[in-house]
């Protein structure tokens, strides 16, 4: 089974594609890695604008800004 490649804490970004709703893309937390046997990771993310909580799959997210920062570390504790 292929690992995650994002962390609880990473900071991604949600990128449009034909299966993303308008308006949802932009900067999100990692905040739960979901198990699926599927090659496609998904991931529970929080958006960094308003909170809002979605479910989405590897291939619709890439490292977010904040990572070339350094802040894509995830938070201790």
């Amino acid at each position: 089974m292929p690992r995650h490649s994002f962390e609880i804490g990473q900071s991604v970004e949600l990128v449009a594609g034909i299966l993303t709703p308008p308006g949802v893309t932009g900067n999100y937390t990692v905040v739960r890695l979901l198990p699926n046997d599927a090659a496609d990771r998904e991931y529970r993310i929080r958006s960094d604008r308003d909170g809002h909580e979605r479910v989405a799959r590897e291939s619709q997210m890439r490292l977010g800004p904040l990572a070339a920062l350094g802040k894509n570390i995830p938070a201790a504790g």
